[in-house]
């Protein structure tokens, strides 16, 4: 099993959110980015304009709201901003892919593709410390944020498994892939059961939308997709349920070839 995450250990932010025009661009400039920004419809100035260009260049997840929005979150003076920060530090997928290829380790990843459930999001994450999962990758859009109650149903989890937030899961997906990491896409769409998947080697399982699925164009990357069969008139296990399944196939498999 492997939970030696020494060099990658998220480490608890404090931040909560930060709020006013000045104080959110003060902490995107100084390298503290935002899970997401909201903004009050309709607001302008020539500082906005300058936030809004920061927020471009770092694609960071904007949102207009109406102003009882914002006074709900805080009653401090927001001046119409208020900007959600991390309660967890983020990792680099390209720092961790070859750390542990020069460890001598075979890689395990769990890649979500717009999981939006908070709690489906704990409880994978949960599951993947357990299982050993070296990380998490998630796409800084159409995703849960990593919040008190994603925290909470991860049991902490999350505090100590790494998360790699990604622009891109697409690209995230593809560098892997070149590092020769396969990609196991879990579907109702596979026909392969996992149990007859390789799972033995360096993978990256990806779990779809609770609503949709896998998008089609990392479905066309993957370089397999597996099933999970289901012995009752069921369409789909929950997001959560199969990470696990799969997973702790995959562990057994891996055990096996020790």
């Amino acid at each position: 099993m492997r939970n030696e995450h020494s060099q990658y250990k998220p480490r608890k932010k404090v931040e909560g959110i930060v709020y006013g025009i000045h104080p959110v661009m003060e902490a995107i400039k100084s390298g503290k980015m935002p899970e997401k920004i909201l903004i009050k419809k309709g607001l302008t100035s020539p500082q906005v304009d300058e936030l809004l260009a920061l927020i471009r260049r770092h694609q960071i997840v904007r949102q207009d709201v109406p102003q009882e929005k914002l006074n709900r979150i805080t009653a401090a003076p927001h001046q119409g901003v208020i900007a959600y920060m991390p309660l967890i530090e983020y990792q680099s997928m390209e720092q961790i892919v070859p750390f542990l290829f020069e460890q001598g380790k075979t890689p395990l990843f769990v890649a979500l593709d717009r999981i939006t459930d908070v709690r489906n999001l704990g409880a994978i994450a949960r599951t993947a410390y357990c299982a050993g999962a070296d990380a998490i990758i998630i796409p800084s859009r159409e995703s849960a944020m990593i919040n008190e109650d994603a925290i909470k149903t991860s049991a902490g989890a999350l505090h100590h498994i790494p998360v790699c937030r990604v622009h891109q899961l697409y690209q995230a997906l593809a560098y892997l892939k070149d590092a020769g990491i396969r990609l196991i896409s879990v579907t109702e769409k596979g026909k392969t059961s996992h149990y007859d998947a390789d799972l033995s080697g360096p993978v990256a399982l990806v779990m779809g939308s609770e609503e949709d699925g896998i998008t089609k164009d990392i479905l066309r990357l993957s370089d397999e997709r597996v099933k999970i069969p289901l012995l009752a008139d069921m369409d789909s296990l929950n997001v959560s349920v199969a990470t696990g399944v799969v997973l702790y196939e995959a562990i057994r498999q891996r055990r096996s070839h020790e």
